[in-house]
């Protein structure tokens, strides 16, 4: 067991990078990758400071050097499509598209709903699926931009579209739409030629956003039916979330 998508006290999690190994250790895995958030200069709310960067490697070398008979620690990074730094010496890379540029000005996806609303209305008049379109093609490029390994929370874009708490659904879209599903069939065919590995992420669920991973099923069918395939990540921002649902 193992789970490649975790972050830190280094970007927006809650526990320190030990807490995490410790947990990881207790739950019997095997493997534990911590991919702190890379530096976004645009926005540096939740991400690894530029000038802890540094210290976030040395600090996994040293888990992995003190903890190397209990499990492997490895050293990643969840490197946003727009972000500009390098990652060769990382073990593995996560890309995510997070926000899309409008003009200069930052869209939000995962933010907030009011966030995802005001990017509808203010840098796409009003239209969703425009929003969609425009987030899906940049999905697409994930791999060419970050050189990822892995393709982090495919369908993010559905993160504020239920709400949990009431059961309400589709809150500001239809995934059956046909400029939807247009959308992002076009990134899958896009991405499955780079052989990269796609998430079943099910850190909206463990987080209360969710009731189902990214991506949806509907999409995961077409991945696997167009050849492509998964890894289970958990993205945890807090140590007890470590392979959240991956028996489910």
């Amino acid at each position: 067991m193992r789970d490649l998508h975790v972050h830190t006290i280094y970007s927006d999690g809650e526990n320190l990078p030990e807490e995490i190994v410790l947990m990881a250790i207790k739950k019997g895995m095997s493997e534990i990758g911590i991919s702190d958030h890379s530096y976004t200069w645009f926005d540096e709310s939740y991400c690894i400071r530029k000038d802890k960067i540094e210290e976030y490697k040395t600090e996994i070398a040293r888990l992995r050097e003190k903890y190397k008979d209990q499990i492997r620690v490895l050293c990643g990074v969840e490197q946003d499509y727009y972000s500009d730094e390098p990652t060769d010496d990382y073990d593995y890379v996560i890309g995510s598209v997070h926000y899309l540029m409008v003009d200069g000005a930052i869209a939000f996806v995962d933010e907030s709903p009011e966030l995802f609303r005001q990017a509808i209305d203010v840098y796409f008049g009003g239209d969703v699926y425009a929003f969609a379109e425009k987030y899906y093609e940049t999905v697409a490029d994930v791999v060419n931009k970050t050189g990822c390994d892995i393709i982090g929370h495919f369908d993010l874009f559905s993160k504020f579209n239920e709400d949990v708490r009431t059961g309400k659904k589709n809150i500001f879209f239809d995934p059956s739409h046909p400029r939807y599903v247009a959308a992002w069939k076009k990134a899958v065919d896009a991405l499955i030629p780079t052989g990269k590995l796609f998430e079943i992420n099910t850190g909206g669920m463990a987080s209360g956003r969710k009731t189902d991973p990214y991506p949806s099923e509907e999409i995961q069918n077409d991945i696997r039916l167009n050849g492509g395939a998964f890894i289970y990540s958990s993205d945890a921002h807090r140590a007890e979330n470590l392979c959240f649902r991956f028996e489910a």
